[in-house]
């Protein structure tokens, strides 16, 4: 648990800093990342971890809990509780890249690493497909949500890191590239804390947050809990899981709200869901791995 601490805590104290008093560097660090860095990262960590059986088995409830959530959002009483778009979005999709992956990292073995990116690849596909659509109230069409697909950190990554696992080299690139990889997950979390630090004192909460927090931080993991508990699945596909369904909301939501044609109305709703299941999470994600190591939940 302190390594989790440890591992977080000083690039998001650092970040938010540096977000208040160097608010351009953002614009500097954040393309070189989701250009080179994030996708090298994601090679060096899916060559680490390898991929295995249990890969789709993840990708399956990944895509049932966040495509079945958002389909859930959309009935009337949970519109009640979350009457932003942006919210209902935030409440389901999680920042299982910037956050998601640290945490893996500081609390599981390598061997998990694969399930924690499986599922950010699923969230990732839910998020870009299905994002813009709910927060705009439009239609896409295919060949723009495949270049948006394309165009995303995880799936160059896949394209990349599928090849190489199957080649001779996979585990020289893999030693290679692991410090690299630590070293952009460091600097994601740098940047994430850039951008809260900017979010900071914003005007009063707006009407929805407190449930959209509830279902993310604890709602979600909890669900996650229960079904990988009623499918016997082995403890370190359970933890994997569990922990990326708890990660605060992505980053992603908030850069989606603002450039929807909904910006007015879904911005502010996006960053202060964004701010709060972040700062929040430092509290909740280390409760939930300290539940997963709890001797009724490990059996």
């Amino acid at each position: 648990m302190l390594q989790l601490l440890l591992e977080l805590a000083p690039c998001l104290l650092c970040g938010m800093a540096l977000g208040r008093v160097r608010p351009r560097w953002r614009h500097h660090l954040a393309p070189l990342l989701l250009r080179w860095g994030v996708p090298i990262s994601l090679v060096g960590l899916l060559l680490k971890g390898g991929l295995h059986s249990g890969n789709l088995q993840v990708a399956l409830l990944s895509l049932v809990l966040t495509g079945g959530g958002l389909l859930l959002t959309q009935h009337p009483w949970c519109q009640c509780l979350l009457p932003r778009r942006s919210l209902q979005l935030g409440a389901v999709v999680g920042n299982t890249a910037y956050f998601g992956l640290p945490v893996a990292l500081a609390l599981l073995p390598p061997e998990a690493l694969s399930f924690s990116i499986t599922y950010d690849l699923v969230g990732t596909l839910v998020t870009w497909s299905l994002g813009p659509l709910l927060l705009n109230g439009e239609r896409a069409r295919p060949g723009q949500l495949l270049q948006q697909l394309l165009a995303t950190p995880v799936v160059q990554a896949l394209l990349v890191a599928v090849p190489l696992l199957i080649s001779p080299w996979h585990a020289p690139i893999a030693a290679a590239l692991w410090w690299p990889a630590r070293l952009v997950i460091w600097l994601m979390l740098l940047l994430v804390g850039m951008r809260l630090g900017l979010l900071l004192g914003q005007r009063i909460e707006p009407t929805g947050l407190r449930p959209a927090l509830l279902i993310k931080l604890l709602g979600l993991p909890a669900v996650a809990l229960l079904f990988t508990r009623a499918l016997g699945w082995a403890p370190l596909l359970r933890d994997a899981l569990v922990l990326q369904a708890a990660a605060p909301t992505a980053m992603s939501v908030l850069l989606l709200a603002e450039a929807s044609t909904q910006q007015s109305r879904e911005s502010l709703p996006a960053a202060q869901l964004v701010l709060w299941s972040t700062l929040l999470s430092l509290i909740s994600v280390p409760l939930w791995a300290w539940l997963l190591n709890q001797p009724t939940v490990a059996m």
